[in-house]
């Protein structure tokens, strides 16, 4: 075989191992408390740039993601202080945070 052709399959085998999924569903926390997000109430952390984040603390693990508008800017509303956690974000939580 040629190194044309060997250089050829490694490039052809990372542009097909490109289109598999990467890593597990998030949707769902499937650690000692296992149950869906969706039971949760998500809150706002706010970073130091001013902009949202979608937060969830279940009492054992924290969840966040970057709050965006359907075209995929980040969402800067106001809502509280930079660095600062606003909403209901531990509401659902079958396990009482101690802090």
């Amino acid at each position: 075989m040629t190194s044309h052709k060997i250089i050829a399959l490694v490039a052809l085998g990372g542009l097909v191992s490109a289109c598999a999924p990467i890593g597990p569903d998030k949707s769902a926390d499937r650690g000692i408390n296992a149950h869906s997000l969706s039971t949760m109430v998500a809150g706002i952390w706010v970073d130091p740039n001013g902009c949202d984040h979608w937060i969830i603390d279940d009492g054992v693990e924290g969840y966040m993601s970057e709050r965006l508008t359907p075209d995929g800017r980040p969402v800067c509303s106001g809502v509280a202080q930079p660095e600062v956690a606003a909403g209901p974000f531990k509401d659902g939580s079958p396990i009482p945070d101690p802090l």
